[in-house]
């Protein structure tokens, strides 16, 4: 799915809102109301909005927005959120890298490191890292989604489980106020326990928006992981887990760090 500038735009208004309105984003881009429904109506197709009556909604409950579109949301914040997550896996580490489009950003700013031997169920992150012979790139066995290139299923914990690693980089696609970790994909929750089990530095990467969103599946809890890196984070309970459990909070956008 290959979104407009007016179309990311809109995107964006309906993750902070919650809900856009066609005479309201008519207005606002100076367009007619023709324009933004065949624009709503592209979002919906890809499933990055649902429609109702007047406008649509962004989406939230047992399915995910599609990968192209996941991409366009918060993309200047997931590549702040990759560098900090960089900064912090020094050069000859082993790390896992599992699916999603802000642990993507990690690998892209992994590429000036030296000596690392990355395990990823993530194809995008392969294909890109492979190209560095800096970097070994080892890639689990599994069934590939078509929809974003994950690779998920047994075969795919199985494999993980055959390492132990300096780091993983992990995300998720909600976080609850209580510091639920959660997805849509149970196959890809199995993949993601496993790797968090086998790693001796947890880091979680994500954007403010999985504030706002819900999923059904847990992965675990907020208090798993050694380091999480948003680039806010609005909810007092979760700096409050944060710092009960010795979990490092980095927000990029404030440029700070609790501990």
């Amino acid at each position: 799915m290959f979104l407009t500038g007016r179309q990311a735009e809109i995107l964006e208004i309906a993750k902070a809102e919650g809900r856009v309105q066609v005479e309201e984003l008519a207005n606002r881009f100076s367009v007619t109301p023709q324009t933004i429904r065949k624009d709503l109506n592209d979002l919906c197709e890809g499933r990055a909005l649902t429609r109702v009556h007047g406008g649509a909604i962004f989406p939230s409950g047992t399915e995910n927005v599609k990968y192209e579109a996941r991409r366009s949301i918060a993309a200047t914040e997931k590549q702040a959120i990759g560098r900090a997550a960089a900064a912090l896996i020094p050069d000859n580490s082993s790390l896992f890298i599992n699916i999603g489009t802000t642990t993507e950003a990690v690998g892209e700013a992994l590429l000036d490191h030296r000596e690392l031997m990355v395990i990823t169920n993530n194809i995008n992150v392969a294909n890109r890292l492979r190209l560095f012979p800096s970097i070994e790139v080892v890639i689990s066995g599994g069934v590939v989604r078509g929809s974003d290139g994950g690779i998920v299923g047994e075969a795919a914990v199985d494999f993980i489980r055959q390492f132990k690693v300096d780091y993983a980089v992990i995300g998720a696609s909600a976080i609850d106020a209580d510091g639920a970790l959660l997805d849509f994909d149970f196959r890809e929750v199995k993949v993601a326990q496993a790797i968090i089990a086998n790693a001796r530095n947890v880091i979680l990467v994500s954007d403010s928006s999985k504030f706002d969103r819900n999923a059904p599946v847990r992965i675990g809890h907020l208090s798993q992981v050694h380091t999480f890196i948003t680039d806010r984070c609005p909810l007092q309970s979760l700096r409050d887990i944060c710092a009960e459990h010795d979990v490092q909070l980095i927000e990029t956008d404030a440029d700070t760090v609790s501990e």
